[in-house]
């Protein structure tokens, strides 16, 4: 069967739809479905000069394989006319019901993954909803008690034991519970969907130096490595906890599958600075396949033609090769 992936462009006055956009000008092996506002696509393409030609989608056909200059759309309708590059309290709710039509869609079989664009995190927030980000909004839609954000950019692979937290609540979350489960999901999502039997995870510390053997912090000896002990004696391939200041070198990684911190501002400047523009978000442990750009909203690039959509055709790659494995798989 055919994939079929559906694409949220996210905030309407970011570079989003531009993106969209721009990837429905080249031919893919798969249906791709803009679930958005179908006259803010065409006022986008109008002004980036590129053709697009509409249908609403019919989730009772069988997909089609995608045509450049052709899309498929879920509308859903602004709540106001959006101007690139200027956000607009009135259009968040919009915003967050392309995700759930698009997430219902994945959960109910008409479509095989979802690919999201960048969010306004602060104009969703100002508008009076409380939104932390794609994962735990994913998360939530579908009942997963515990969602892994691993990014992806070439063979690095680095996945966070925590999100979106303040720096000074990291260490009060990372739990041996905790951690186990991350693991747990990390490990067995590489297996699964990424096809790599008994992978091999480089696991960070959460101090400087790995915590200098307790004169830098306690939390590799009474949290970290206990962990990382239980799994070993399990035939995990595990290794750490690595301080994160030369873990991420040729030595440390060559021959790693994936690599996790515990914090997102530990794994992903390493991550971006490898291959930002190209680099791939992957939320795991999620029933649904979902992977999403590596950016913002670049609101000041927003309908200039000069946005660089690399790293959303990379996303959708990454969705039709893990669709694909899956099919395979049976």
């Amino acid at each position: 069967m055919l994939p079929r992936l559906l694409l949220t462009p996210g905030e309407p006055a970011g570079i989003g739809p531009d993106l969209v956009v721009a990837a429905a000008q080249r031919a893919w092996p798969a249906e791709l479905v803009a679930v958005a506002d179908p006259g803010l696509l065409r006022e986008r393409a109008e002004r980036l000069g590129l053709p697009l030609e509409l249908r609403e989608v019919d989730f009772g056909e069988d997909p089609r394989e995608h045509e450049s200059g052709r899309l498929r759309v879920l509308p859903v309708s602004l709540a106001a006319p959006a101007q690139p590059g200027v956000l607009d309290q009135r259009n968040a709710e919009y915003v967050l019901e392309t995700l759930r039509q698009a997430t219902r869609a994945c959960q109910q079989r008409h479509a095989d993954a979802l690919v999201t664009g960048p969010v306004q995190k602060s104009i969703i927030n100002a508008a009076g909803i409380p939104f932390t980000g794609h994962t735990e909004f994913l998360a939530e839609m579908t009942g997963t008690a515990l969602p892994v954000m691993m990014l992806a950019a070439g063979k690095l692979r680095v996945a966070l034991a925590t999100t979106h937290l303040p720096l000074r609540e990291v260490p009060g979350a990372i739990t041996q519970e905790r951690l186990r489960a991350v693991l747990q999901v990390l490990n067995d999502d590489l297996e699964s969907r990424f096809g790599i039997r008994r992978p091999r995870i480089l696991v960070c510390g959460l101090n400087p130096h790995a915590g200098e053997s307790g004169h830098l912090g306690r939390e590799e000896i009474e949290v970290i490595r206990p962990v990382l002990d239980e799994l070993r004696a399990q035939n995990w391939r595990v290794e750490g906890p690595l301080p994160a200041d030369t873990l991420f070198t040729p030595r440390h990684l060559d021959g790693a599958d994936a690599v996790l911190a515990m914090f997102h501002d530990q794994g992903l400047p390493v991550l971006k600075f490898a291959g930002f523009g190209e680099a791939v978000n992957i939320t795991l442990g999620l029933p649904i396949i979902r992977t999403s750009v590596d950016h913002g909203t670049a609101l000041e690039l927003a309908g200039s033609g000069r946005a660089d959509h690399g790293s959303l055709e990379s996303a959708i790659h990454t969705a039709l090769q893990l669709v694909q494995r899956g099919q395979a798989a049976g």
